[in-house]
């Protein structure tokens, strides 16, 4: 049985093609969970356009300042706290490892744990970074207002405080 052609239709001799008219998004437009998803997703460009220069994603960032706000903090507790799969969490701190930003050594409490600090050269960078995470934020308020930045930081930390 063979698949039917999926090509595109044929404009026909002498005529142009015509404009293809934006998709609606229907229902979604009502919904706030998807206005959030769709403000996420350019703060997160934003974000990672700020961090390219210093080759870190903001996953990785996020990790930095985890271990440098808890020296010494066990690897799987990372994990749950920003909700990155464990083997996710592992990848990102080989990453980092391998960057020579973190140290990772296994626990003088239980052997079966790694637990993370940053080295010299990651709490350089993290200095470095966070002027580049600001310039983010000041952007984000910069398109919503800094009104609505600051609404919006107070409504969000309910969120936040439940981590």
């Amino acid at each position: 049985m063979t698949k039917p052609s999926r090509s595109a239709p044929r404009a026909v001799s002498g005529t142009k093609p015509a404009k293809a008219k934006p998709l609606a998004l229907g229902d979604l437009t009502q919904l706030l969970g998807y206005s959030i998803r769709r403000a996420q997703l350019w703060i997160f460009k934003e974000f990672s356009r700020q961090l390219a220069a210093f080759e870190i994603s903001p996953a990785q960032f996020s990790v930095l300042c985890v271990i440098d706000a808890n020296p010494g903090v066990n690897q799987l507790a990372v994990a749950q706290l920003l909700s990155i799969e464990r083997a996710g969490l592992g990848r990102l701190v080989d990453h980092l490892e391998s960057r020579g930003l973190v140290r990772r050594t296994a626990s003088a409490v239980n052997r079966r744990y790694y637990v993370l600090y940053l080295t010299e050269a990651g709490i350089a960078l993290l200095a470095r970074l966070r002027p580049a995470a600001a310039e983010s934020d000041k952007a984000l308020a910069a398109k919503i207002g800094p009104r609505a930045y600051k609404e919006l930081r107070q409504a969000l930390s309910i969120f936040v405080e439940d981590a």
